[in-house]
């Protein structure tokens, strides 16, 4: 795979995948999980990594501005450092839900930082692309929805890979800047595990724990405006 892009005005055909390769897609999109706990020992090879990283990569972006940065970590000690950081949060994150909650919540595994081969933080540098960004002009916010777009990319492709992915958010941001030395402009979006996996959970590990169950797509479709459901 190259990372050309293709030469300028250069068009591709338009048309729907073949039925296979649409089925594949649809069949990474439906079977993606968050994972924590089914890693293997089993190392990721680089040019297997690069092939995730250059999935992220050709996310979309506002104006063009590629925000993001990839931290690849794969030593012990920040493993360990972010681990630390997450217990400490995760203890906090836990006095924050109702009695009635806490135990299922205390007994939920929510990383895997230190299981996984390796760990990856995707960053956004708001600073790229100039004091003004098309697209950004009247949403600033935009670089973050950008950069979330290359997280998503990495994880389907894993997904196709057998490779899995955790997102782990339960941190303080300052914690992770110390830990990774992030400049003031550049924000830590995604701390991702990855490793290989045999097994998947049938449906969101959270769901076949009881935490919460996926939503009725009807439910959450209007028409034309806030709150209108179609007849």
């Amino acid at each position: 795979m190259s990372d050309l892009a293709p030469a300028e005005n250069a068009l591709l055909p338009s048309g729907p995948f073949a039925p296979a390769e649409l089925a594949a897609v649809y069949r990474a999109i439906h079977t993606r999980r968050d994972v924590r706990s089914q890693f293997t020992a089993r190392e990721i090879d680089e040019v297997t990594l690069r092939r995730l990283l250059l999935a992220a990569h050709h996310a979309p972006s506002v104006g063009l501005s590629q925000p993001w940065n990839f931290i690849v970590i794969r030593s012990t000690g920040v493993k360990a450092q972010a681990q630390a950081a997450f217990v400490r949060a995760n203890a906090e994150a836990c006095a924050m839900f109702p009695d009635h909650q806490r135990p299922l919540y205390s007994a939920l595994k929510l990383e895997g930082i230190l299981q996984a081969p390796v760990n990856l933080c995707i960053t956004c540098d708001h600073s790229r692309g100039g004091p003004v960004v098309l697209g950004r002009t009247h949403q600033p916010e935009m670089d973050l929805f950008s950069t979330v777009c290359a997280v998503q990319n990495l994880w389907l492709a894993a997904r196709a890979e057998g490779i899995g992915v955790g997102w782990v958010s339960i941190f303080h941001k300052d914690d992770l800047r110390g830990i990774l030395g992030l400049p003031d402009h550049v924000s830590p979006v995604a701390w991702l595990c990855l490793g290989h996996v045999d097994t998947l959970y049938a449906e969101p590990e959270l769901q076949a724990k009881g935490w919460a169950t996926r939503l009725p797509l009807e439910d959450l479709i209007y028409h034309e405006g806030w709150g209108q459901h179609g007849s």
